[in-house]
C-alpha cells in the first residue's frame, strides 16, 4: 500500500470510529434486550422493524458524515448532483422491487433473496458518481456496522436463541443445515442487502444535508465577502 493510499484511508477510519462503536453498542443492547425479553415494542424478536435497531442510524450517520466531510473540504462537486444520484439509487431499488415479482423472481425462497440482493447492489452502485468520498465513507461504516451482526447471527442461528437474529422467513425450506441457513439468512443479507441499504439511505440523507448546509452558508450575511477574503 502506498503512502497516498494510507493517508486517504486514515481519515475515513477516524471518521467512522465513533459511529461504529455507537452502532455496536446498539447492536449489543438489542441482543441483550431480546434475550432478557424486554418490551417487544422496543426490542422486537420478529424480522420486522424494532425501535431499538441500528437501521435507524444509517440516515443519521449519513448526515453526520456529509457535514463533517463538507466542513473539511471533502464536499461534493455539486450537492444537487449528489442528491440526483442518491435518488437514482433509491429509484433503482424501488423499481427493482416492483420488477422482480413481474419477472417471477419471487417464485422461490432462493430466487427472491438473490433478486433482492442484486437490486440493492445495483442501487448502491448508482449512488457512487454523485459523491464518491461520502460513498466510500458510508460503505466503510456499513461494513463496520454489519460485520459484527453477521458474526453474531452465526451463533444465534446455531443456538436458536429466539431473537430476531435467528428468525427465519415463513418460506424458508425445511431441514436446511446450519451453514447454508447462515449464509442465506445471515452472511449474505448482512453484507449485501443491509450494507446496500445503509449506504443508499446514508447517501440520500447526507447529500440533502450537505445541500441544505450550503444554502444556509450562502444565506448568511457577509458570507460572500468572507469567502472572497
Amino acid at each position: 500500500m502506498t503512502d497516498a493510499n494510507r493517508s486517504a484511508r486514515q481519515p475515513i477510519k477516524k471518521l467512522i470510529l465513533a459511529p461504529a462503536i455507537i452502532t455496536l453498542v446498539v447492536t449489543l443492547l438489542r441482543l441483550f434486550g431480546e434475550l432478557r425479553h424486554w418490551s417487544t415494542a422496543w426490542f422486537s424478536t420478529d424480522m420486522g422493524a424494532s425501535i431499538v435497531a441500528i437501521v435507524w442510524l444509517a440516515p443519521l450517520f449519513g448526515v453526520y458524515f456529509a457535514l463533517r466531510l463538507s466542513a473539511r473540504g471533502g464536499g461534493p462537486a455539486s450537492p444537487w448532483r449528489a442528491i440526483l444520484f442518491a435518488m437514482l439509487g433509491v429509484a433503482v431499488v424501488l423499481v427493482g422491487f416492483f420488477v422482480a415479482p413481474a419477472l417471477h423472481l419471487n417464485s422461490s425462497f432462493y430466487t427472491r433473496l438473490v433478486a433482492v440482493w442484486s437490486v440493492l447492489a445495483l442501487g448502491t452502485l448508482a449512488t457512487l458518481p454523485g459523491w464518491p468520498t461520502l460513498f466510500k465513507t458510508m460503505l466503510a461504516y456499513a461494513y463496520s456496522a454489519r460485520i459484527p451482526v453477521a458474526i453474531l447471527m452465526f451463533f444465534a442461528i446455531r443456538g436458536s436463541w429466539g431473537t430476531h437474529y435467528d428468525a427465519a422467513p415463513s418460506d424458508m425450506p425445511a431441514g436446511m443445515a446450519l451453514l447454508p441457513k447462515y449464509l442465506w439468512l445471515g452472511f449474505f443479507p448482512q453484507l449485501i442487502f443491509w450494507v446496500g441499504f445503509t449506504t443508499v439511505s446514508g447517501m440520500l440523507f447526507g447529500s440533502i444535508a450537505a445541500a441544505l448546509a450550503r444554502l444556509v452558508r450562502r444565506a448568511r450575511p457577509g458570507a460572500e465577502g468572507s469567502s472572497a477574503a
